[in-house]
């Protein structure tokens, strides 16, 4: 099954849109975030070959404004609060099921939030964030998150 089947199968994409927004907030999907492209790029620093994120014209776009996404709820440090959010459960994530890294996203959340389990299906608001320069986070980072209560 393609990505973009497992996402549609998972309830993770509107039908007809990847992009639809209501009062300054852009819903936006999983195909949104793959209006991009990844080269090898060795950082001297790490010592290490990295994926370099090539974002295209619509993810630019997006850089900088309020958005709401839906995915899977990825403990990275829950004692410390730190949560990516995916287009995949766990199992199939970026980390353990060898999906893309534009599969995957930085949730700096707002304080006071609850403590979150793996795999829980949720959608949050954030700014998002296009990053291309700290290799020690997402590609994508949406900051002051907050889930949306559905």
């Amino acid at each position: 099954m393609s990505a973009f089947l497992f996402i549609l199968t998972c309830g993770l994409t509107a039908p007809h849109s990847t992009i639809a927004q209501n009062q300054d907030i852009i819903k936006i999907t999983w195909k949104t975030l793959q209006d991009v492209k990844f080269t090898e790029k060795y950082y001297k620093e790490a010592e290490a070959w990295f994926l370099f994120p090539n974002f295209g014209q619509s993810l630019k776009q997006l850089n900088g404004k309020t958005v709401e996404i839906k995915g899977y709820v990825i403990p990275i440090d829950a004692e410390n609060g730190m949560y990516a959010l995916s287009a995949f459960p766990f199992s199939s994530c970026y980390f353990c099921g060898g999906a893309g890294p534009e599969s995957v996203l930085s949730l700096k959340l707002k304080k006071g939030h609850r403590r979150y389990k793996t795999d829980e299906v949720l959608t949050f608001r954030g700014t998002f964030q296009l990053n291309d320069k700290d290799i020690n986070d997402f590609n994508y980072i949406l900051r002051n998150a907050e889930e949306v209560k559905q």
